[in-house]
């Protein structure tokens, strides 16, 4: 049975007066555009489906709140970096995502790193814009494309890369290897 068995769709917001009220905890999924971002709220909410995937970048366009439980909400951001959406689209973006970053109900961060890639500057940015109180959490996903030692060599380079300012893991949303630890972490910070 699914950790998350209650967990559903809540809403699309294209502006903060949509975002669901500013109480109970909520975890931000944020990361570059075909990062895996839906593939690992599916994995870790056990739902197939829940969040919508795609092979082509960019296909969140707005911000979608997902609720696990009452008053427990993941949040799927558009993707950084390569998007599909227009420039006058990824503009309007900004204001969502900085109204997000404001809510007393936003805990933390899961930042969804393609482990092929690594970190880049695009998430050195992302870990600047988290606030002090905000805890954040690597899924180095995608590792079942990895052979053992290559995993094992970026999982120390982002534990090096990151210096204690947020945790990481690899993690493969295909395989499954990953989940539960991911699970933990959220479920903890939901608390």
């Amino acid at each position: 049975m699914s950790r998350f068995h209650e967990a559903r769709f809540l809403i699309s917001a294209a502006a903060p007066a949509q975002f669901p009220p500013d109480v109970g905890a909520e975890v931000a999924f944020v990361g570059r555009s075909n990062s895996g971002k839906s593939s690992a709220i599916n994995a870790i909410a056990q739902r197939r489906g829940l969040a919508r995937t795609s092979k082509t970048p960019g296909r969140t366009r707005l911000l979608n709140f997902f609720e696990l439980a009452p008053l427990k909400r993941l949040v799927d951001l558009p993707g950084y970096g390569y998007a599909s959406a227009p420039e006058v689209e990824r503009r309007a973006w900004l204001p969502l995502i900085e109204a997000l970053r404001t809510r007393a109900s936003l805990k933390g961060l899961f930042v969804i790193v393609d482990s092929r890639r690594g970190l880049a500057s695009a998430d050195e940015g992302l870990l600047a814009w988290a606030l002090p109180e905000h805890r954040v959490h690597v899924l180095l996903s995608k590792a079942d494309k990895l052979n053992h030692g290559e995993a094992a060599a970026v999982l120390r380079a982002a534990a090096a890369m990151l210096s204690g300012r947020a945790s990481a893991q690899l993690f493969s949303a295909l395989k499954g290897s990953g989940v539960v630890q991911a699970q933990d972490t959220l479920e903890a910070w939901l608390a």
